[in-house]
Formats: C-alpha cells, structure tokens, sequence
C-alpha cells in the first residue's frame, strides 16, 4: 500500500482547524424538508463551495434543478487513471423533539470522545473526512493518484426529488468509474465492516373523513363514524396477527437472499439479545420465519410513521374526529419495484375503507429500489484492503436497513456500481435526539480516506 506517512503529518498538524471548520458546518441548521431553514441550506451549500475552491478543486459550483443544489467540483490532473466519483449529502434531518435534546442541535458540544449535532453522523463527518483526505493529498503532494469528482447532495432527507435531473443534465461532467459513497456506515463499535446493500423504500400518506368538521361527541355520538378510530382499524388490517404483512401483491418480485448473504449474516455472530437491549425493546414483533439479519437487511417492511386525528392538547375534548391522517413508509427488498408496492398499498386501503368514510392518498410514486454492489466489484476490494490495513482485520459485509437513494439513481443514470466508505456506525442516534460522532472515527476515517485514494487508483 502506498507510503503516506508526510500526509498522515499533514493531517495531525491541522487536525483541530479541520475539527474547527467541521462544527462551522454543523452549525448550519440544513434541513432540507422544511422551507423554515432555508437560509441554513443555503449557508451550508455555499460554505461547500468555498472550501472546494479553497482546497484547489476546479468546476465549482453548485448544480441545480429546482429544487435545493448540489455542490460539485473536480481534480483531473491524472489522465489514464480511474475517475471515482465521490458522494455525500450536506442536508439533515429535523432536530425535533428539541425537549430531549441535551444542548442545542446545532451547536456541536463536545462530551468525551463524542460530540453532539444534528447532522455529526449522517452525513456531515463523514462528507467532511473524505474532502479533508482530498485536501491533504492536494496540501502536499500538489495532485491526486487519481481523477476525484464531488458530488454533495442537498435533497437526500427528503427524497432527494431533483437528484435524477441532476444526473441527467449533468451527465458528462459526472461520469467516473465508480460511486464512492461517504454516506452510509459501520455495523458496530469495534466490528470492522463495509455496507454492500441497502433497502429501498416508497411513501404514502393517507387520509380519512368521517365528516365535515369535527362533531360533539354527545351531541353526534353513535349514528357518526370517528375518523381516528376508522383510521386504527384500517390501518390494523395492512399486517395479520403475526405481523405478516398482509397487502396482495406486496412481495411481488422479491428476490430470496442468497448463500453470500446468508453468510454474511452467519460471520457476524450476532447478539440478538444484546440488540434488543441497547435499544429498550422486547423481541416477539417479528414476523415469524425470518432471520433478524434477513429482516434488518433484506426484508421488506410496511411502518405506519406517524398518526394525526382528533383533540392532542392538555385535558379532556369531548369531539368526534372528523380527519384522521398517517404517514406510511416501505422499505422494499431486492427486485420490488416501488410504483407496484405502493399501489398495493393504496389498494389494499381503499378496498378495506369503510362505506361511511372518505379515504384520500397521496404518495411517491416513484420511490427508490434497493442496491446491492456485484460481490466481486474491484473497488470493493480497494475498500476492503483498505480497512483492513487501517484497522487490522479483514471487514465483513453487512447491508444497511436504512435507504441511500443514490445507488440505484446514479446506476440508472450513469451507469456506475457504489461502494462506500463511511465512518459513521449504526449507534449513533441518527435521525433522532443526541445525535453524535465519535473523535476515533474522524481520525480513522481520515487515515482509511488517505490510504483509499492510491487505492483506487491503482483498479484497472
């Protein structure tokens, strides 16, 4: 592996300037979902920007399609080696509930070896290390192994809507190699490992009516139906008594897991207990036949997100609702299509709506499929050996639950396979209060990013 011992200096002699410009980033409040922080996404976009120019990337500039930017810019200055194409997203999730926080979630606080933001984990650290890695490289050797194109996205909380015109109209300043993603993450604290799958997902949101308003439950009790409970028991009727879920047509084109992911699953030796515990629930909601691992990975989900109906302030109303409403998400497994399982679902729900009530639904019709990386892809083992020399052992394979849009966008679009090399790991309060990032992993993510660029360099 190439000798990089003058940029690992370079990196622990401006290690808290770059810790420094990372809480800088955390502070701006980039939720794209939400039009109140708009000048948060503009603050964080432009704030990429500046330092992709700083650190000598050219091209810079920010890639619109009506909806919030992506930043891009590019180094290549090595023709004949491979191009890699790096990912990451400048966008976070909402910071509510902000009562549970334990300081302000955009004010990165320091508490040990972790500190506190929204956005630490997902995917403010590490986007940061990867453009760090290229900085250094760029600080003292004046060039790169390799050509390096970086792409940070500003919609991927919020379905990343734009991303697909993006690739489209962009296509030539985008192509590469590869998709190198530092969005992502490890399995556990202490258990090397690097994502190969991710799950897809389509959205829903449904709602019922009962009545023009709503009524006095004394008054209307009885002859009219109450929307929050007409809702409930639609709702009920998505799963079967063990969980199963029950919509005709939902598996359709789910692929069965293979020996490889079985595998996987085996060489984790995983503590099913251990992981009911760190998160305070019980086992026994599982639908039954299915490995944890299968059903964590591979198998595809049907969750009711959020309810809205009736009277939610202090005390007692005594009201008919007459609107109810949910928020549903799938996360789909290999070979479903997100269209097909969405409209499953909206027909399932319109064929079990009650004759008095009046269902509305809207949703994403076209959603994102799961991505699974060819088990032999070169670049996978790049990141393999990579990890390995940083850390001491060989990493396992492991899927990731969660969705990353823009596998499957940028294999469409351009063609290319992703790999990813994320140092956020899987207990770090993602999407919800606390979130947090550890020091170890932004010193290791920098080492493992150092060290990955001559590696894929040297893929042919």
């Amino acid at each position: 592996m190439t000798d990089v011992t003058d940029i690992d200096a370079w990196i622990n002699s401006h290690r808290q300037r770059l810790l420094d410009e990372l809480f800088d980033f955390l502070r701006c409040p980039s939720v794209s979902t939400d039009p109140a922080y708009a000048a948060g996404m503009t603050r964080a976009a432009g704030l990429l920007r500046d330092r992709f120019a700083r650190i000598g990337l050219t091209d810079v500039q920010l890639l619109q399609a009506g909806g919030h930017p992506s930043v891009f810019g590019q180094w290549t200055g090595a023709p004949g080696a491979p191009t890699i194409l790096v990912y990451g997203h400048y966008d976070v999730q909402p910071p509510d509930p902000l009562e549970k926080w334990d300081s302000p979630p955009f004010e990165p606080t320091l508490r040990g070896d972790r500190y506190f933001a929204r956005g630490a984990s997902d995917d403010k650290s590490p986007s940061w290390i990867a453009i760090s890695a290229i900085e250094a490289w760029l600080a003292v050797r004046g060039s790169l192994p390799l050509n390096v194109k970086l792409l940070l996205e500003g919609e991927e909380e919020s379905g990343s809507r734009t991303l697909p015109r993006i690739l489209a109209e962009h296509a030539d300043l985008l192509k590469a190699d590869v998709l190198v993603s530092a969005d992502g993450g490890r399995w556990r604290p202490g258990v090397q490992s690097v994502n190969t799958n991710s799950r897809g997902i389509c959205a829903l949101e449904v709602t019922l009516r009962t009545a023009a308003h709503d009524l006095h439950s004394g008054r209307f009790g009885g002859p009219v139906g109450n929307a929050a409970m007409a809702l409930a028991r639609l709702l009920a009727t998505l799963h079967d008594g063990e969980n199963r879920i029950a919509v005709p047509g939902f598996f359709d084109g789910l692929r069965r897991p293979g020996n490889a992911d079985y595998a996987s699953m085996d060489a984790l030796a995983f503590d099913e207990s251990a992981f009911f515990a760190e998160i305070g629930a019980r086992p026994g909601a599982m639908e039954p036949g299915v490995r944890l691992l299968e059903s964590l990975w591979l198998r595809p989900t049907l969750e009711v997100n959020g309810i809205t109906a009736g009277y939610q302030g202090e005390g007692t109303k005594t009201v008919i609702p007459a609107l109810a409403s949910a928020k549903i998400t799938c996360r789909l497994g290999p070979g479903q299509d997100p269209a097909r399982v969405a409209d499953a679902v909206a027909a399932h729900l319109r064929a079990h709506c009650p004759a008095w009530a009046d269902l509305e639904i809207d949703g994403e019709r076209e959603g994102t499929t799961a991505y699974a990386v060819p088990e032999d892809d070169r670049f996978l083992a790049a990141v393999e050996r990579v990890v390995e020399a940083v850390h001491g052992r060989r990493p396992l394979r492991v899927g990731i639950g969660g969705t990353l849009p823009i596998s499957s966008m940028v294999k469409s679009a351009l063609g290319l396979e992703t790999v990813m090399l994320s140092y956020a790991i899987a207990d770090e309060n993602i999407h919800a209060p606390n979130e947090f990032f550890r020091l170890s992993s932004f010193d290791d993510g920098l080492r493992a990013w150092t060290r990955a660029l001559p590696e894929f360099a040297a893929v042919r």
